[in-house]
C-alpha cells in the first residue's frame, strides 16, 4: 500500500468522505473502504494497486457493486466486471436563493422512504438507497399528498457537503421545484460553515444548465466507474 498524495478532498470525494467526516460509516480498512450498501453504493481505494483492488473485492459479495468517483480512469483488473464507465462534472458553489410561490418545503425522514424510493426510481437521479436519508438533511415538496420533488445531502468530504437526489416528477417540472429545493439545501449547508457541491453526468446537459443558472460552476471532471466482482 502506498500513501495517497496530498490532493484536494474533492478530487477523491468518496475516499475523502470515508476518511474524514463520514469515517464512522466506513466499512473496510487502509486499502479500500465503502459506505454500507443500504446507505450508498460508493467505494474507493487508497490507490490503484493490486492489493487495493483485492481489498475492494473482499468488500463485495454476491451481486453487490461499487461506484467509484476518481480523477483518472480506473485501470480495472480482469477479475472485475465494469457495469458503467462514464464521466461526470463536479460542480461547486452556493445555489442562488429561490422560492416557488405557494410551495411548502418539508423535511423528509424514515417514514418517507417508500415515497423517496418511488420518486428516484421514476426519475433516475443516480444511486439512491433505502437509508440514504441518514447521510444528511433531505427536503421535499408534496402536491396532493404525493412527493413530487426532493433534494438532500450525501457525501461529506472535509469541509464540503454534496447535494444529491435532485429530482422532480415529470408531471411537475417547470415550476421551479428543483431550484427551490437546491436553495433550501444549500442554505442549510452554508449555515453550518460548509461548502456545497454536487455531481452530474457529463451527458446531462439540461441539469448542468440548471445548476449554472443557480450560480454553480464546474470545478472538474471525474470518472464514474461501477464495478462488480462476479462469482463472489
Amino acid at each position: 500500500m502506498s500513501e495517497v498524495p496530498s490532493i484536494h478532498p474533492l478530487d477523491r470525494p468518496i475516499w475523502s468522505a470515508l476518511t474524514t467526516r463520514q469515517r464512522d460509516l466506513a466499512q473496510g480498512g487502509a486499502d479500500a473502504r465503502r459506505f454500507p450498501l443500504a446507505i450508498a453504493p460508493f467505494a474507493d481505494m487508497v490507490d490503484m494497486s493490486p492489493e487495493s483492488f483485492a481489498a475492494l473485492g473482499a468488500l463485495l459479495s454476491g451481486q453487490e457493486f461499487a461506484v467509484l468517483f476518481t480523477p483518472d480512469p480506473v485501470p480495472v483488473p480482469p477479475e472485475f466486471k465494469v457495469l458503467l464507465a462514464e464521466t461526470g462534472e463536479q460542480m461547486i458553489g452556493t445555489p442562488a436563493d429561490f422560492s416557488a410561490p405557494g410551495v411548502e418545503i418539508v423535511r423528509l425522514g424514515a417514514a418517507d422512504v417508500p415515497a423517496m424510493m418511488a420518486l428516484t426510481e421514476l426519475t433516475k437521479p443516480g444511486p439512491f438507497s433505502a437509508r440514504a436519508h441518514e447521510l444528511g438533511n433531505f427536503f421535499g415538496i408534496r402536491v396532493g399528498g404525493e412527493l413530487v420533488a426532493m433534494t438532500g445531502e450525501r457525501m461529506k468530504p472535509g469541509n464540503y457537503t454534496e447535494m444529491t437526489a435532485v429530482c422532480v416528477h415529470p408531471d411537475h417540472r417547470g415550476r421551479g421545484y428543483a431550484q427551490a429545493l437546491l436553495s433550501a439545501v444549500g442554505r442549510q449547508i452554508v449555515a453550518r460553515g460548509e461548502i456545497p457541491f454536487l455531481h452530474v453526468f457529463t451527458s446531462n446537459v439540461s441539469a448542468i444548465a440548471l445548476y449554472r443558472r443557480q450560480g454553480m460552476g464546474i470545478r472538474r471532471r471525474l470518472h464514474i466507474t461501477v464495478l462488480q466482482k462476479p462469482g463472489q
